[in-house]
């Protein structure tokens, strides 16, 4: 009798417990920001709830579809991904934003190419890594290979400008790589031109300089470059330890900026108190663990490269939120994954939940390496040297 297939509860329940806080945040943290601009307070909770809609239909077809047919579809997802991010640079497909063309008009939706690609690039280097095996021994068949599709994507999204997401695809490519099982020493040697590379691109514009400079004092500018990090650390920090109540935040009141999207945490902190930091923290805490966990237990090496790059690129962008928000990293405008406003990111990380949460009902019950993959092959390397990093 065939194993009855049952998705990874834990992982589900944590990530509609955070879209469901997301739904009832948004429309606090936007209510008045939108009666006064749009004149509708319900005009952000509106859309908020149609893309939690198309989140969730997305979330349940990932889940009833086998994730291994994603293999197949690796070179086509990230070919289409990389010409929409093409597209976005080119008047008039792309909408230009603050001096930024981080976005396509399809209709009345906005889409932000980005975030596409982000999740074709891990399908794809799952796949890549999946079948590379034996290159990983060597350089320029392997880690080359997968470096350079990153680099190019990288490329591209820094043209829009955007800095934080060009910096996501090469972490998620070296990451991706080191768990594969590629020597320590060919990374090191291909992360030494990237750094200066990276510090180029913060030099040469003058409002990524200020933004380190901001990070490193806030209180230099308070009324200009360190505004945002002040009054976001303002409203955590006047949350104590319960919060002043749900609605009640004061820094919303066009001091935060931006309130439901990028800084949605720091309303959080204003009116869930340390009690609701704590608790979206143990969330995530809750969906990487499990994330892991799948990766480690998928019956095959496409399945635990993909589970492990969608993981990882999940708790990336709740790392970088949460830092900001706190203080803690430079600002830079990512979504809190799940909870803040958003369209295309919402309904891709929907959509990840749900190959991830297909993954988990194909794994095995106790192995930490797929049971198709010898020691040596890629599945094998992958599982083994994260679970050498875990201990």
């Amino acid at each position: 009798m065939p194993r009855r297939l049952v998705p990874d509860r834990w992982l589900f329940a944590a990530a509609l417990v955070l879209v469901s806080i997301g739904v009832v945040m948004v429309y606090s943290a936007s209510a008045i920001l939108a009666a006064d601009r749009l004149g509708d307070p319900y005009h952000f909770l509106k859309r908020q709830l149609l893309w939690v809609a198309l989140g969730l239909g997305g979330l349940w077809l990932a889940l009833a579809t086998d994730y291994r047919r994603l293999e197949r579809l690796a070179v086509p997802l990230l070919g289409a991904a990389t010409v929409l991010l093409v597209l976005v640079l080119i008047p008039p497909f792309g909408h230009e934003i603050n001096g930024t063309r981080r976005w396509l008009r399809l209709g009345g939706i906005s889409l932000q190419p980005v975030e596409p690609a982000k999740f074709a690039f891990v399908v794809f280097a799952a796949a890549f890594l999946a079948r590379a095996r034996a290159a990983m021994e060597g350089f320029g068949r392997g880690v080359a290979v997968l470096l350079v599709v990153a680099g190019g994507l990288a490329a591209l999204v820094l043209r829009q400008p955007d800095l934080g997401n060009s910096v996501t695809f090469v972490v998620l490519g070296f990451l991706l790589l080191f768990l594969a099982g590629a020597r320590p020493a060919h990374l090191l040697w291909a992360a030494l031109p990237a750094l200066p590379l990276l510090a180029l691109a913060v030099w040469m514009a003058p409002y990524r300089v200020q933004r380190i400079l901001t990070f490193v004092d806030p209180w230099r500018d308070p009324l200009g470059t360190g505004f945002q990090s002040i009054q976001s650390m303002y409203a955590i920090a006047s949350g104590g330890l319960i919060g002043r109540g749900i609605g009640e935040s004061k820094q919303k009141l066009f001091y935060l900026p931006e309130p439901h999207t990028d800084f949605v945490f720091s309303v959080i902190g204003e009116e869930a108190g340390l009690v609701g930091s704590v608790a979206i923290v143990l969330l995530f805490g809750v969906l990487v663990w499990r994330g892991l966990r799948v990766g480690l237990r998928a019956p095959d090496a496409f399945g635990a490269g993909l589970a492990l790059g969608l993981t990882a690129l999940l708790a990336t962008g709740a790392i970088v939120n949460l830092g900001v928000a706190t203080g803690l990293l430079p600002t830079k405008g990512l979504p809190l994954p799940y909870v803040s406003f958003g369209g295309s990111a919402l309904l891709v990380t929907m959509v990840a939940t749900g190959v991830l949460l297909n993954i988990s009902q194909y794994g095995t019950a106790s192995g930490l390496a797929a049971p198709d993959a010898s020691a040596e092959s890629a599945g094998g390397r992958l599982t083994s040297r994260l679970a050498r990093a875990a201990s």
